[in-house]
């Protein structure tokens, strides 16, 4: 027998008061009222809760504490920025205490019970996984193609810190998110069946391509990755991995047994990525070719090519 209808049972005889309300608060402010009669059954002689209305007020109390954890990030000048704790709504706590209150008597005032949340990476972490690196690499681009420029600098910010753990793996697109105008990318040139054309996000395959050749230089193992339909200026031949949010993604997993960090920045016509980890990782590097730092920003059109699909 369930917790609410034992305690109905138990009251039958008594009555509840409907204008004694329960007084819910969060830091000091009241943020929600209810009576008992609101959430109260249309049955005679047994006050059972209407659970689809405790629900949907339990819905409104859990969206208005959450907040989300921060994790700690290495600020450009190499100092950890700490980690910030985040909070949810303790819902277990919180049916406890309505309960109380609904087969109780009287007006009552409510603190909403909540919840810690721990972030993903903390300033202990931090220290330990930016000490060794395992992998980098660069290309560059044209720096006065501003759009492109800032779409790129977007995409490295959103990757920048971010610290993949053991057996995790990494997407680039859930990472870096939808490419929108909202979010602040431009309109610059991108790959589309083999012909140059402008759209929303331009120049971030080059994030994701720069990013590719750092992690596959780190010996990391690559779960998804393709080319674009031709030749880009920026990577070799092959070296590319084309990205799209309705598309191919770049994906990888860290197969150590120490966390990795990815440490990214674009800045005058430099993208540098590069790939770090605990001083204790024994790793199995692998060789990659570099890029001429005279590339140009885009090349000439090339025949089109196969995408190329690393599966595991």
């Amino acid at each position: 027998m369930g917790f609410a209808l034992t305690m109905a049972l138990l009251l039958v005889a008594n009555p509840l008061d409907p204008i004694s309300f329960l007084q819910v608060q969060m830091e000091e402010q009241t943020v929600a009222m209810a009576d008992r009669g609101d959430y109260t059954l249309p049955f005679d002689g047994v006050s059972l809760v209407d659970v689809n209305r405790l629900q949907t007020m339990m819905e409104a109390l859990t969206k208005l504490a959450y907040k989300e954890p921060v994790n700690a990030t290495i600020s450009n000048s190499g100092a950890i920025v700490p980690e910030k704790m985040g909070r949810k709504l303790h819902e277990e706590k919180f049916l406890q205490q309505f309960y109380e209150y609904y087969y109780g008597e009287g007006p009552r005032t409510l603190q909403i019970p909540l919840q810690v949340i721990f972030p993903k990476v903390d300033q202990a972490l931090m220290s330990q996984v930016r000490k060794k690196t395992i992998g980098q690499y660069t290309t560059y681009f044209n720096s006065r193609n501003k759009n492109r420029s800032h779409n790129i600098m977007l995409a490295s910010n959103a990757i920048n810190n971010y610290v993949v753990l053991p057996g995790e793996i990494f997407s680039f697109n859930k990472v870096v998110g939808k490419r929108t105008r909202e979010k602040g990318y431009l309109q610059a040139p991108v790959i589309v069946r083999g012909e140059l054309s402008e759209g929303i996000g331009g120049g971030i395959c080059q994030v994701s391509s720069t990013l590719f050749n750092a992690v596959d230089k780190a010996g990391l193992h690559i779960v998804q990755r393709y080319s674009h339909s031709r030749d880009v200026a920026y990577v070799r031949p092959g070296r590319d991995a084309t990205v799209s949010w309705y598309g191919p993604d770049f994906v990888f997993q860290n197969k150590y047994a120490y966390p990795i960090m990815i440490r990214a920045r674009s800045y005058n016509g430099s993208m540098y990525v590069s790939v770090h980890s605990f001083p204790e990782i024994e790793y199995e590097p692998r060789h990659v070719p570099s890029v001429n730092q005279s590339t140009p920003e885009e090349g000439p059109a090339s025949p089109p090519i196969l995408t190329e699909p690393t599966m595991p």
